[in-house]
């Protein structure tokens, strides 16, 4: 089958040069005319001049008196004046015309009436005290906005008040989007039953419409189209017969077999691009089919958003005439090394928080396909084209994606995973200081490395010492021994063997690991969870290279469910919460205890404070034991372990 090589890949520079040069001039530029409520998010096609004055009248800034200055020189405190009422003063209103003949407001604090007829004052007035002059705000023929300005809320009080009541905008770019793909089922009207393997929802296109909106374009979405060049041409030509400024095809922009965005755009048009030296977004494909842009995206749903910001967003601004949005940065440390590859320009998505001063920066899951590694993400680092990686700790520039003032409401939790972390997460999130838990799950130990280098506030660990059956303890001792930490117990839970329902293979403990066809799925290295298997592998006196997947390794007890009821593995060790919300059998092996450390130095922190009220709250305990496999007896209970503790 043929195959489209990527035979002359641009840089990322390169590419949004040619997208804005050789693509710009394309854009139609069509106005139209707009309420200006309505307008809201529009950007202007021409200056927008004042039609009136405001105020329009010298009108009263205070609630008072309005008088002639002149007539008010000479008071003073101890030598009070009189003014008539109706004759010399005049009542008015915040906002009220000045009477004719006055020139000055006194306010109604600042006087005193006898007998309703006259006004005493101790202060002169000066001309124009608390008086709005004619055009102290907007001046009739004044400049209001100039073209090319992005209408706010705040703007439509102008316009209207200036006497502006219509506004000429540019028409909203009108972009066709094409999902491509004989895979693809129609989220909308597919049962569960059609999810077989090979079937998948169809979802890039919702996610980008929702992006083009954002970035002042008009959506105008298809229905997926099967992988057969002549329907994908017909899209295309069809946009340009309809006048739609630009047309997006959904996959299809790979080097596939089935891949045909590159080849249908080169037989009826010209293909500028054909990949990009970006990652994710490397497969993408940017070409004109007469005087309509095409732009070929990536399938997988995080290289469809980068490729969407980084090329379709320029396009967009230099046909609204509208700066290139620009990201907040800040200065991060990342907690561990980040490699990158030579030649590629890599968007890294990183998990951040605030903790000790410092903003520490977690790297998520670099899958293009995740889009989760997006919808986690805080911040986004640029690992420029020269350079094969970040050292960790190496201070770097990142891209925020949420406000910079969510950093120091964000409560970093890194270590093993656990299910509760979620109940956590929501309640905090729900609680008065809106606190975000942003969890990285690297396991137990790495839970108290990433203590020791002052890169959490909080660390998961279920680490069984194997001498005495205690749990936490002695590892935080080993490996924290100049450390002050708060260890917090969450909770009591199940932990042992998941299988598939009705347990097909008859497994009955961890003995029955090593036996023929049994397919196993383990978790990562330093996790508390492995090792616990590896001291009953031990005990039992089983050599880990006879069980088949034991190298199989993921890092969280749901991927381990997910595995055993996807049929990847017939088990995993994994806790009971996990297997039941996935409809699994569960073997118990043993009841352990998972505990909270919190070095001292955070345990007053805001963030602290909000998580150890949200263990503390009845409705945690209920949400926990709602899960099954948990035990809340002890949750709450803390105790200083360290120099000077336990």
């Amino acid at each position: 089958m043929a195959r489209n090589v990527y035979l002359n890949m641009k840089t990322l520079a390169e590419a949004r040069r040619l997208v804005v040069e050789r693509l710009g001039p394309l854009g139609r530029r069509e106005r139209e005319t707009l309420p200006v409520p309505e307008a809201v998010g529009r950007v202007l096609a021409e200056p927008v001049f004042a039609a009136l004055s405001s105020p329009a009248y010298p009108a009263a800034a205070m609630d008072g008196i309005a008088v002639a200055a002149e007539a008010t020189f000479g008071a003073a405190e101890g030598r009070p004046r009189g003014l008539t009422l109706g004759r010399d003063a005049f009542w008015v209103n915040t906002g009220q015309p000045l009477p004719p003949g006055t020139d000055a407001v006194i306010m109604v604090e600042q006087v005193r009436v006898e007998e309703g007829r006259t006004a005493w004052i101790e202060t002169p007035a000066y001309p124009w005290q608390h008086v709005r002059k004619v055009g102290e705000d907007i001046v009739a023929t004044e400049l209001l906005f100039p073209r090319h300005h992005r209408i706010t809320p705040y703007c439509v009080g102008a316009l209207l008040t200036g006497g502006v009541f219509r506004v000429p905008v540019w028409k909203r770019p009108r972009v066709r989007i094409v999902p491509t793909g004989s895979e693809l089922l129609d989220w909308r009207t597919a049962s569960l039953a059609e999810l077989a393997p090979g079937r998948i929802l169809e979802t890039n296109s919702f996610l980008l419409a929702a992006l083009l909106e954002q970035a002042g374009g008009t959506a105008r979405r298809r229905p997926p189209v099967p992988d057969d060049r002549g329907l994908i041409r017909r899209e295309i030509e069809e946009a340009a017969a309809e006048g739609d400024d630009l047309v997006m095809i959904l996959g299809g922009s790979s080097a596939g077999s089935e891949d045909h965005a590159r080849a249908v755009v080169a037989e009826i048009g010209e293909v500028l691009i054909h990949g990009v030296a970006m990652m994710p977004g490397k497969p993408a494909v940017v070409g004109t089919v007469g005087r309509t842009p095409v732009f070929g995206m990536p399938g997988y749903p995080v290289s469809a958003i980068l490729v969407f910001e980084e090329l379709v967003v320029p396009l967009l601004c230099a046909w609204l005439g509208l700066p290139e949005p620009v990201r907040e940065t800040v200065t991060a440390l990342p907690t561990r090394k980040i490699p990158s590859r030579l030649g590629i320009e890599e968007f890294v998505r990183l998990k951040l928080g605030e903790v000790g001063g410092r903003v520490v920066a977690t790297p998520l899951p670099r899958a293009a396909g995740s889009i989760t590694s997006i919808t986690e993400a805080d911040g986004l680092l640029r690992i420029p084209p020269d350079t094969e990686g970040i050292a960790e700790n190496e201070p770097v520039p990142v891209e925020l994606l949420r406000p910079r003032a969510e950093l120091a409401r964000t409560l970093v939790v890194v270590g093993s995973h656990d299910n509760t972390l979620d109940v956590l997460a929501d309640l905090l999130k729900a609680g008065p200081e809106r606190i975000h838990l942003s969890s990285s799950h690297v396991g137990s130990l790495g839970g108290l490395m990433a203590v020791k280098r002052g890169a959490c506030h909080v660390a998961g660990t279920h680490l069984l010492d194997p001498e005495d059956g205690s749990y936490n303890v002695s590892y935080i001792r080993r490996y924290l021994p100049d450390r002050r930490v708060h260890l917090v117990h969450l909770v009591e839970r199940e932990n042992g063997l998941i299988v598939a329902r009705g347990n097909p293979r008859g497994i009955r403990g961890i003995e029955d690991l090593t036996q023929p066809g049994i397919t196993f799925i383990n978790r990562q290295g330093g996790s508390g969870t492995r090792i616990l298997l590896d001291w009953h592998l031990q005990r039992l006196g089983v050599d880990p290279a006879a069980i088949r997947g034991y190298g199989n390794e993921e890092f969280t007890h749901m991927a381990v469910a997910v595995a055993v009821a996807s049929g990847a593995a017939d088990c995993g060790l994994g806790i009971y919460a996990a297997a039941r919300a996935l409809g699994l059998d569960f073997l118990p092996v043993v009841t352990e205890s998972y505990e909270l450390v919190i070095p001292e130095e955070h345990r007053e922190s805001a963030p602290v404070k909000a998580l150890l009220a949200a263990i503390a709250s009845e409705e945690f305990r209920r949400r926990v034991e709602a899960l099954g496999g948990y035990h809340t007896t002890r949750t709450g209970e803390e105790r200083l372990v360290g120099p000077g503790g336990n």
